[in-house]
């Protein structure tokens, strides 16, 4: 029996062992996509925990006491894979008694404490980690919550979004193309689809990213907000590449066990393939300029080309835009990396750069970092994006001219 299907097997033993029917979910959280497979409840007598909103991962589920579960958090698909194990479920606890649910993690360790979100508030949850980190225990408060690995934003998050830039802005919300599951890719784009300056903005081609999606968020706020974008500059915004993977609660891919970006290039999934369409059917006179993809990491980092890469509009504009930055945005301290990161694995940044020899960056935030840092910080580089891609538009017109 293959590695995939021994975890397709395992998962299913635990949840024949102590699964029975769920009740619908609360008020408040997203309804389960109808391509979604219902995942049963597991209950005690005086407790239940629920995996059916968008977002949840439906791990296997063992009953260990009347208040103890154990889950057991897979991915999904077989190794290798990242390890971003992500979880995510809900919980009706009746009685005074904490309840305690044990993460037992197949092939990772331990990455994202808990966020648990109640009735009218939300917290972090501190865990018991053994010492090797593939077990970790958690005591919840009784009554009901979700509690998940980072915060859920799932698919219908992200269009209320759209739906807000556009309400804003004036802009239109459009479908680039459908995911597997038949999950609309929706953009929007600031701007006339006319200017010949293009920014494309990429988001959550990895669903556990969510401090990524956070700063993508702040950053096109403050671009709509600001209603400032230059008669020649458009921007392509697509904040939710992998609407399936979201929804699914993967920890990687998409829907197609693929990791979307190392598909630049290859495009044999339809959620990259529909951007690189939209790419392809751009007017004469409209060209990229500028590409930045929103990603989540262990530490605040900005991928950007290496020296030997860049040319000097590329050199003026990691200066105007990152230059000095490090250490100025209060709590939300970065590092640059000039490098060529993953060579030849099918990024969109090195798709991008190869494609269009601009500037392509990937923007990484900090799993743990400060959530109204990440804001302020967005918005700070927002504020100064326009300003960095006049500054390369002026030094690659000197350079061609020398």
């Amino acid at each position: 029996m293959g590695i995939a299907l021994r975890y397709v097997w395992a998962g299913l033993s635990l949840l024949a062992a102590a699964c029975a029917g769920a009740p619908p979910p609360p008020a408040g959280i997203g309804e389960l996509s109808e391509a979604r497979v219902s995942v049963a409840a597991c209950r005690s007598a005086s407790v239940s925990l629920h995996f059916d909103f968008d977002g949840a991962a439906p791990s296997a589920c063992s009953i260990t006491g009347e208040r103890a579960f154990e889950l057991l958090v897979t991915p999904e698909h077989a190794p290798p894979i990242n390890p971003s194990p992500w979880y995510a479920f809900r919980y009706e606890a009746k009685g005074d008694a904490p309840v305690s649910v044990t993460l037992r993690y197949l092939g990772a360790k331990h990455r994202y404490d808990p966020k648990w979100v109640g009735e009218g508030e939300s917290r972090d949850l501190s865990v018991y980690l053994r010492e090797d980190g593939a077990v970790a225990v958690m005591a919840l408060p009784p009554g009901n919550g979700i509690v998940s690995a980072q915060e859920v934003i799932a698919p219908d998050d992200t269009a209320a979004d759209l739906a807000r830039w556009s309400a804003v802005s004036g802009a239109a919300v459009f479908t680039l193309g459908r995911s597997h599951d038949g999950g609309a890719i929706e953009a929007i784009r600031l701007g006339r689809a006319d200017a010949p300056r293009l920014v494309v903005l990429l988001g959550r081609q990895h669903p556990p990213e969510v401090t990524g999606a956070l700063a993508m968020r702040a950053f096109v706020d403050a671009l709509v907000e600001a209603r400032a974008v230059p008669g020649d500059t458009q921007i392509l915004i697509v904040p939710m590449l992998n609407p399936d993977g979201t929804a699914r609660g993967h920890w990687r891919a998409n829907r197609g066990a693929v990791d979307l970006n190392r598909d630049w290039g290859d495009f044999t999934q339809p959620e990259t393939r529909s951007v690189k369409a939209w790419l392809d059917a751009l007017p004469q006179g409209v060209r990229p300029v500028l590409m930045v993809d929103f990603h989540s990491t262990r530490s605040n980092l900005f991928y950007v080309q290496g020296e030997e890469e860049m040319d000097a509009g590329q050199r003026s504009f990691l200066a105007a835009w990152l230059g000095g930055q490090e250490q100025a945005l209060p709590g939300f301290p970065f590092a640059i990396e000039p490098r060529n990161a993953n060579p030849g694995s099918g990024t969109a940044k090195n798709w991008f750069h190869a494609a269009f020899a601009i500037p392509s960056y990937t923007y990484e935030v900090a799993d743990t970092a400060d959530r109204t840092a990440i804001r302020t910080a967005a918005r700070a580089l927002a504020g100064r994006l326009f300003p960095a891609l006049n500054a390369a538009q002026r030094a690659g017109t000197r350079d061609a001219a020398d």
